[in-house]
């Protein structure tokens, strides 16, 4: 019963900022493919913040429930991929680039308002606040979670945002051959984690985890 109890809390503090980070991260890129002259997301409804259009029955709700009931430290979840038509922005390689590095980087920007938002309410609610605890959870769970969802995006195979932002420097008969790649990414994947590489992912989420959190006591003033 304990054990399903911790599982329940880490639930309770985990789902909100995960659910904010994978929805965010297809915003961002939906916004980004918009602003590059691509109007597919809003046409087809994806260019909100609501999390119902984006969710995933399996990668959304299934996975990431049983991840954290479970309590394993590497979270498995995505949300449903914006749909992005790179034919239509008006320039394609810098297009095809700036849409690919803006999930990651609405990750890392979510990550710093959980930093500020966490620094504030340490700095001005009172401890007894009847949430203090469940907020500061959460906030911090969103600043570690964010960025590593963003480092994980960055890992340069198909259909990971890494893998577009080297193929918006690639020939088109390059860019090819490199998206056959894709067929062997979701082995690749899971060699790296039962292999445990995907550890080395860890050092940079930390420390830019940590860089961050102190920028943001500094900028509130906690001490």
């Amino acid at each position: 019963m304990d054990g399903l109890q911790e599982g329940i809390q880490r639930l309770g503090y985990q789902f909100v900022p995960f659910l904010l980070a994978v929805v965010g991260h297809e915003f961002g890129h939906g916004l980004m493919a918009y602003y590059w002259g691509d109007h597919t997301a809003k046409e087809n409804g994806r260019l909100t913040l609501n999390p119902i259009p984006h969710l995933d029955m399996v990668g959304t709700i299934i996975f990431p429930i049983i991840n954290m009931l479970s309590g394993i430290s590497f979270l498995i979840g995505w949300a449903k991929p914006v749909p992005i038509d790179p034919r239509r922005f008006r320039k394609y390689r810098p297009g095809l680039f700036w849409v690919a590095i803006a999930g990651p980087m609405a990750n890392f920007i979510m990550a710093f308002f959980c930093a500020l938002f966490l620094c504030v309410m340490v700095r001005f609610a009172q401890p007894d606040f009847i949430f203090f605890k469940e907020f500061s959870a959460m906030f911090q769970v969103g600043v570690y979670l964010n960025f590593g969802l963003g480092v994980f995006n960055l890992i340069p195979l198909p259909p990971l945002d890494g893998s577009k932002i080297i193929e918006s420097f690639l020939s088109y008969s390059q860019m090819q051959q490199y998206e056959k790649l894709g067929k062997y990414s979701f082995f690749i994947l899971m060699a790296l984690m039962f292999s445990g590489a995907l550890k080395y992912l860890s050092p940079p989420i930390i420390f830019m985890s940590n860089l961050t959190l102190n920028l943001a006591a500094t900028i509130v003033g906690v001490n």
